[in-house]
Formats: C-alpha cells, structure tokens, sequence
C-alpha cells in the first residue's frame, strides 16, 4: 500500500496531508491529467537531448579501418597453442615476453628452443618469468644457454601469458589441467592481436621483472640446499 501511493504521490495523482496520522486525498482528474501530461512533456525533452548527444557522438565516431580491428580467439589444446606460438614466433621481428609456468619450459625444450634460437640469431630478444624449482634446473640452463634472460619468481601464482613484439598475446585462462608434457593435454588460452591489450601485460610483465630475480642466482640457491627430500 505504502509503495502504491508513493507512487500515485510522483504522478501527482494522490496529495498527502501535513497532519499526523496522514491521510491521502486524489487530485481533481483535470488537474491529475495536467500533471501527468508535464511530467510526459518532460520525459519527451529530455529524449531528445538524449537524442541528439548520441548523434553528435555517432558523428564524432570514426570506425577503424579493418586491418587495425582487434580479434580475440580461444585455444583449446597445448598442440593448438605451440601451433600458434611458432607461426607467431616466425613472423616476430623485435621481442617475445612470457610470464609461464615452469612445466612450459619443458613443452619449449622440446618443440621451441631452435626456433627460439633462431630468432635471437636474427637480433630478437627474448625474455620469460617462472617459478624455478628444482627438478626444471636443466631446463631452465638450457634456454640460459640459448641466449634467453630469464628470472625466478617465487610462487608465483599470477596471470599468465606470453606477448610478441608488444602486440599478438597469448594468455592463459585456464592451465590448471596441464600435468603432464603431451600436445593433447586440454588448455584455455585466448589469443589476440589487440595492441592495447599486449600493453597492458607488457607492463605487468616489467613490473614482475623488477620484482623477480635472475634464474642463475634461483638456481645456485637450489643447488646450495641440495634436492628436496621425499
């Protein structure tokens, strides 16, 4: 009831007295029509302000041209990402930044580091961030010794992804079922070749870089506390 004639009161149907308890008189119908058509008048000018502030802004609207229009896709298999990662990787010119767990280091042993090395042959620079433990020692000096800069982070359990030339990015969604070095192992990844959006992981890529320390420094601690005990 309450609801009601506050509505009735805002159409200007229904007038409450000044007196406790209060009590609620309908307006005269004239004058109820006369309220009610104010209030539409109102709604109608404020339309066509509306109205017409969207069609400046469609003026002002200028599409991009179609090779400049950003796509996104999701990749739904290890073997699908490497495919796409060494396509990208042939077409780089400057640099590659990844920020990946260490089970990828493995996967890039296997099917990237010659490209990868090919790569830095012809001036690129590549450089990646993970969370070095002990049994990806030997991996992780493989790509030390492949011309890769590499730094540790402890525990890292942030966003995930690998960006080429500050513009096509693949970032993870979801790895949390890649156990095992195999090509059908089941991933979400979304690529894109938004430049905005590779900006943004390049600056969390720079920030983490600062934070995190050189790999050879990870791993002569490791190699100091010796393997962990089962």
């Amino acid at each position: 009831m309450h609801r009601t004639l506050t509505s009735l009161i805002e159409k200007g149907m229904v007038r409450p007295s000044l007196d406790a308890p209060t009590i609620y008189t309908a307006v005269e119908l004239d004058t109820a029509l006369e309220a009610a058509l104010k209030r539409h008048e109102s709604e109608m000018r404020e339309m066509e302000v509306r109205k017409r502030e969207l069609q400046e802004l469609s003026k002002a609207e200028r599409f991009r041209p179609s090779d400049e229009v950003s796509t996104f896709k999701i990749l739904k298999s290890a073997k699908e990402v490497l495919t796409v990662s060494l396509s990208t990787l042939a077409s780089a010119e400057k640099e590659w930044v990844a920020v990946i767990p260490p089970l990828v280091t493995v996967f890039s042993s296997l099917f990237v580091i010659e490209d990868d090395k090919e790569f830095i042959g012809r001036g690129g620079r590549i450089r990646f961030i993970t969370d070095i433990t002990y049994p990806y020692i030997e991996s992780i000096r493989e790509h030390l010794e492949a011309g890769m800069e590499v730094h540790h982070f402890d525990k890292y359990s942030g966003v995930l992804f690998f960006a080429f030339d500050r513009k096509i990015c693949l970032n993870a969604i979801n790895v949390t079922d890649l156990k095992r070095v195999s090509l059908s192992e089941p991933v979400s990844v979304l690529w894109t070749d938004d430049p905005a959006y590779a900006q943004y992981l390049i600056s969390t890529f720079e920030l983490l870089w600062e934070q995190s320390i050189p790999a050879e420094q990870r791993i002569q601690e490791l190699l100091a506390q010796g393997p962990p005990q089962v």
